[in-house]
């Protein structure tokens, strides 16, 4: 990405050229980008938005650029389209709640290799070059891990030359943004599409109609569910391009719109009943309206588990009829569509898949069963117990009553086969049933996914083991064939070579650019490791980062972080098992050495926190409300004011990523063991060169492998010993025999970091002592401070740290998303790479 830290030069006559030539590679030629009143630019400006061009605003310029790269892919997009509808190969079919696929221009700019030529282009137009990427949001259409990983994965998808379509959800509001206010989290809206976005292309006539088993009425000014009236609602779909490195192939990735057939009632209306005339609309619309509804609360649960059908029945009609326009062989359908459920949100693919099968083409019930399982395939993302869905059976008898009729028969015969190869163990029979007899009776939408597929995979080493010994032992061993791992990747061309230019350069000066397509040739920088021109041209690139972060701080919150500290990151969703509070606690201790003893030698450290907590979860809230306080007392106390600092960067994205991944010294990656499933944050930060401080869990047990256990900072219990000791484990031990936790803890009991709130953090001590501790805070704190000091001690010695840091990016070669797809590619779909003419 083109950033400050990278001088924006004129572009000469034979930038001009390779830009024309490119363009005209693209097929959208003979054409210029800009220069003339015919050309892309400057046709957009005067014609979608009829504005002269020196009255031109920084939205209007974005938009302009932005609908003109389209041009140049648009044509590369048709004939991949045309390729694929000629080639009739077998298609791979993404389903994802989310897709944080963060900002687009200078993503498919890099991809188009024309990052280094549009901008330099934009410096000859006197137009702020910067400036005009900031108009361009963050797309509302993830959260975390699971949604950036999604994007990788399309990224790979394309630039593999993979037939393949994303499916997901247009969600007009994104989760929220995120604002802090004397500590605290603040939602607001977060109205990503409050422009038009020029990235997208509405396709009504691609259209597909959705039934639910109700329909909606609006009853003293609520909207209420009524049941046993059928309803009818439209699934409108915007694609937006998904391009490959390259721009060989450009992919798509389809996002449905909920809408209803008739805006609205007019014979109603025109009784004076307004608002009631709208129901249908306004049921419709709130379906696509919010990622993630907050579902404490019974009316956002269904709205949940509404959103989650809709986004499988609008994707299997869409693929169900591109298959039937080449296909007029039912039983082929598993030779021509690979569906991958990305985690158990879209599970219901399952019974949708079969009713599509038995009602629509009257299918028996074995030819049904073995074609839907042989399509679908499943990726488990947690070992959170209370993270595997289940929806309550009310839901379905109301909305979905088909269906539940479905699962009641693959539920009988499931149970029938779990009798037959486990006789006599009834205890066994009502784990694995789909059925859930709690108090209210549940569906088990993991169960439901792992038993309607043939594939079920983890997304690191341990997270697949612990899956088949013990949250999915039954079911692993009914079906030990179809568990399998594939460890998670990320995609080198955004989190390297476009968010850390500086670094980028200095690896390809030293072995090519071949690593943009093959990772692994970052294998090379190991016998360069002890390099001492090497070592310091990296130090050059990382005080870089630094000082364009700092930069960017200062801009957007107006003060500046120090890039000759140590730049200490945890970034992530706020979770009690992720442990931010761990991290406190640690910079608590940090604290309290230099209160006590002014002279105590210290390298100054930032510690840089940034993650949103889910709306419901008061806990992790209150974490970040204890971070926020934390840095406030610290930058208080003149006593450690220079050598500590603690900052909380709001509403965490993947364009601030992009710029705080590049500038990190050491990466967290501390959840208990046994809970993270993988993580990518962790391989983003080795990548860019940030050395691990972190537990033995997910895929940071795999970069350790990697690149060697001396290369990182390891600590604390293993899975095997947080699940050993649960049944003695007591945090009053550790309190009692560990007199700096003991501190740690007496300064927030006596308010010190809450002076004008007394007792507002007791509940965080009510988590350690009340609750048992369950994410084990207290365990591990004595060994990540042991961990911490080994840190900084190498970190005194500039030379040794560097030599780490390159070991670390030679060892990430493993950790590209190209690799994982490939993986999924050649063991799960079958699937062929299908080059554009």
């Amino acid at each position: 990405m083109t950033r400050p830290d990278r001088e924006l030069q004129t572009p000469n006559a034979k930038a001009v050229a390779d830009v024309d030539a490119l363009i005209a590679r693209y097929g959208c030629g003979p054409v210029q980008f800009t220069g003339d009143a015919n050309a892309l630019y400057e046709r957009h400006l005067t014609f979608d938005d009829v504005v002269a061009l020196e009255d031109a605003g920084p939205r209007d310029r974005f938009e302009a650029v932005a609908r003109s790269v389209r041009d140049v892919l648009s044509q590369r997009w048709i004939r991949t389209e045309k390729t694929y509808a000629r080639a009739n190969p077998k298609r791979v079919y993404y389903l994802s709640m989310e897709f944080l696929i963060g900002r687009s221009l200078t993503n498919n700019l890099t991809n188009l290799l024309l990052d280094a030529v549009i901008p330099s282009i934009a410096v000859q137009k006197r137009l702020d070059w910067f400036g005009l990427l900031e108009q361009e949001p963050d797309a509302g259409l993830g959260n975390g891990g699971l949604g950036r990983l999604a994007a990788c994965f399309l990224d790979s998808l394309a630039s593999l030359e993979l037939p393949a379509m994303g499916y997901g959800l247009r969600y007009e509001y994104g989760i929220f943004r995120q604002s802090i206010a004397n500590g605290w989290q603040q939602e607001r809206p977060d109205n990503w599409l409050r422009y038009a976005d020029p990235w997208e292309v509405v396709r009504p006539h691609e259209q597909v109609e959705i039934k639910f088993g109700c329909s909606f009425a609006v009853r003293d000014g609520r909207m209420q569910i009524v049941p046993g009236v059928p309803s009818t609602w439209i699934g409108v779909p915007y694609d937006r391009p998904v391009v490959g490195y390259g721009g060989k192939t450009v992919n798509t990735l389809r996002l449905w719109a909920a809408a209803a057939p008739e805006y609205f009632d007019f014979a109603r209306f025109s009784h004076g009943e307004f608002v009631e005339a709208l129901a249908d609309t306004l049921g419709a619309e709130s379906l696509t309206r919010v990622l993630y509804p907050n579902d404490s609360t019974e009316q956002g649960q269904g709205l949940r588990f509404a959103q989650e059908y809709f986004l499988v029945a609008c994707s299997l009609a869409d693929l169900v009829r591109r298959f039937r326009r080449t296909n007029a062989d039912w039983s082929a359908l598993p030779e021509k569509v690979a569906i991958q459920l990305n985690d158990t949100h879209p599970a219901l693919a399952v019974p949708e898949l079969m009713r599509i099968l038995l009602d629509d083409a009257h299918l028996r019930w074995d030819d049904a069963w073995d074609l839907t399982r042989r399509a679908l395939a499943y990726t488990n993302h947690t070992l959170l117990p209370e993270a595997l869905e289940k929806w309550p059976l009310a839901g379905f008898e109301t909305l979905l009553p088909r269906h539940l009729q479905i699962i009641y028969e693959i539920n009988r015969r499931l149970l029938e086969d779990v009798r037959r190869a486990f006789p006599g163990d009834e205890a066994r029979v009502a784990r694995v049933s789909l059925i859930a007899e709690d108090a209210e009776r549940h569906v088990r939408m993991a169960n439901l996914a792992i038993v309607g597929t043939h594939s079920t995979n983890g997304v690191s080493a341990i997270h697949s083991q612990l899956l088949r010994t013990t949250t999915l032992k039954d079911l692993a061993e009914l079906y030990p064939e179809r568990f399998n791992n594939k460890t998670n990747g990320i995609a080198p061309r955004r989190w390297l070579l476009m968010a850390n230019p500086p670094l980028a350069r200095l690896i390809t000066e030293a072995i090519g650019d071949g690593w943009i397509t093959d990772l692994e040739q970052l294998t090379r920088l190991r016998e360069r490791a002890d390099d001492a021109d090497l070592q310091a041209a990296f130090r050059r690139a990382k005080r870089e980062a630094k000082a364009a972060l700092s930069d960017w701080v200062n801009q957007q919150f107006g003060y500046r972080i120090d890039p000759d500290t140590i730049v200490d990151c945890h970034v992530k969703r706020i979770h009690e098992y992720k442990r931010q509070f761990l991290n406190a606690l640690r910079i608590v201790v940090l604290y309290q050495r230099l209160r006590a003893n002014s002279a105590l030698r210290m390298t100054p450290r930032t510690f840089v926190f940034a993650g949103k907590a889910a709306p419901g979860y008061h806990i992790a809230k209150l974490i970040i409300k204890f971070i926020n306080n934390l840095a406030g007392t610290i930058d208080g106390d003149p006593a450690v004011r220079g050598r500590l600092r603690v900052v909380f960067l709001p509403d965490y994205n993947v364009s601030l990523a992009e710029r705080l991944i590049p500038a990190s010294d050491v990466s967290n990656q501390i959840s208990t063991a046994g809970f993270e499933a993988s993580g990518t944050s962790n391989m983003k930060f080795m990548l860019n060169g940030a050395l691990t401080l972190g537990t033995y869990d997910g895929a940071t047990i795999e970069m350790a492998e990697q690149a060697g256990d001396e290369n990182f900072f390891l600590f604390g219990l293993t899975a095997q010993q947080v699940a050993a000791s649960r049944g003695w484990y007591s945090p009053h031990w550790h309190y009692e025999h560990e007199p700096e936790t003991r501190a740690a803890l007496d300064l927030i009991r006596a308010d010190h970091f809450s002076r004008y709130e007394p007792g507002v953090f007791a509940p965080l001590l009510a988590m350690l002592f009340e609750h048992g501790d369950y994410y084990m805070h207290l365990a591990d704190l004595q060994a990540y401070l042991d961990a911490d000091a080994r840190m900084v001690a190498r970190y005194r010695d500039q030379r040794a740290w560097a030599r780490m840091a390159l070991l670390n990016i030679a060892a990430s070669g493993k950790f590209s998303s190209d690799r994982t797809i490939a993986e999924y590619a050649r063991d799960i779909w079958d699937v062929h790479p299908c080059p554009v003419d």
